[in-house]
């Protein structure tokens, strides 16, 4: 995390004049964070940067990607209290956040261990807070997906409907032979489409585990499903993961481990 991006988010959060704890004598204090529920912490570096600009001495008690329970001390705080009280919400905010997608990742890689698939984000993230984002579904277990259309090339059903499957996927392979190229399909007749083209990822969007065997069947019997990797993605919940884990898919990725991700809860209290 930059200066720029710390300053930026203490800005957000302190407004241009504090006038309440400017008036606070500014005495010596030291604090916890400490954990009000399990789960798997992440967002520890950020916060230690976050205090360490605001002139705090911090020591961590855990690291990120290790499970915590409640009432665990994850960060142990002393400075003046005028910072540790200004820098509170923005680093609990990270921790809360950062948390509980790692959490609820590593729910869904512990659901899937058996099957060898590989749980991965999407780019439904938080403008300006992406990376902080992708970083959390990584130290969760997971894997972090685009982090933008630069990464890789995702021919999606609108470039399908606009250019059609064979023209887009030339312009995608022109776009340099480096690009990993990735077709979006709805039924196993595109799939195959896809693989004839020489995807080198098919993904199966929206489509129910039975459809998606079925579309993985007739890809072998062709002797194409060595040649692309499989992703199942859309309508993909903590219920039914399993089921499409027993699929035959490489990756399943899933975009409410960052849209809709239940926040961790933590504390700052002062000692």
């Amino acid at each position: 995390m930059s200066i720029s991006e710390i300053e930026r988010f203490l800005r957000e959060d302190i407004g241009d004049f504090d006038i309440f704890h400017e008036l606070l004598q500014d005495n010596v204090a030291k604090a916890n964070v400490v954990a009000k529920e399990d789960g798997v912490i992440a967002g520890l570096e950020e916060a230690t940067r976050i205090f360490r600009y605001c002139g705090l001495s911090s020591t961590r008690r855990r690291d990120d990607g290790d499970e915590i329970v409640e009432g665990d001390v994850v960060l142990e705080l002393s400075g003046k209290a005028r910072a540790i009280l200004q820098s509170e919400r923005v680093t609990l905010n990270f921790l809360g956040r950062m948390s509980g997608i790692a959490t609820l990742t590593r729910r869904c890689v512990e659901i899937v261990k058996e099957n060898d698939v590989r749980i991965a984000g999407t780019r439904k993230t938080t403008p300006g807070f992406r990376r902080f984002e992708k970083k959390a579904v990584a130290i969760g277990g997971g894997d972090p997906h685009r982090f933008c259309l630069t990464d890789a090339v995702m021919i999606k059903d609108n470039h399908i409907k606009i250019y059609g499957m064979e023209i887009a996927y030339k312009y995608a392979r022109d776009a340099g032979f480096t690009k990993t190229v990735e077709i979006e399909v709805g039924n196993a007749e595109d799939a195959m489409r896809a693989a004839k083209l020489g995807a080198d990822i098919i993904m199966f969007d929206n489509m129910d585990p039975r459809e998606i065997t079925e579309a993985i069947s007739i890809l072998n019997g062709q002797g194409l499903c060595d040649c692309a990797m499989l992703e199942a993605s859309g309508g993909i919940t903590l219920d039914n993961l399993a089921v499409y884990a027993e699929t035959g898919v490489n990756v399943i990725s899933i975009g409410a481990l960052t849209h809709s991700t239940q926040w961790l809860d933590f504390s700052l209290e002062v000692e």
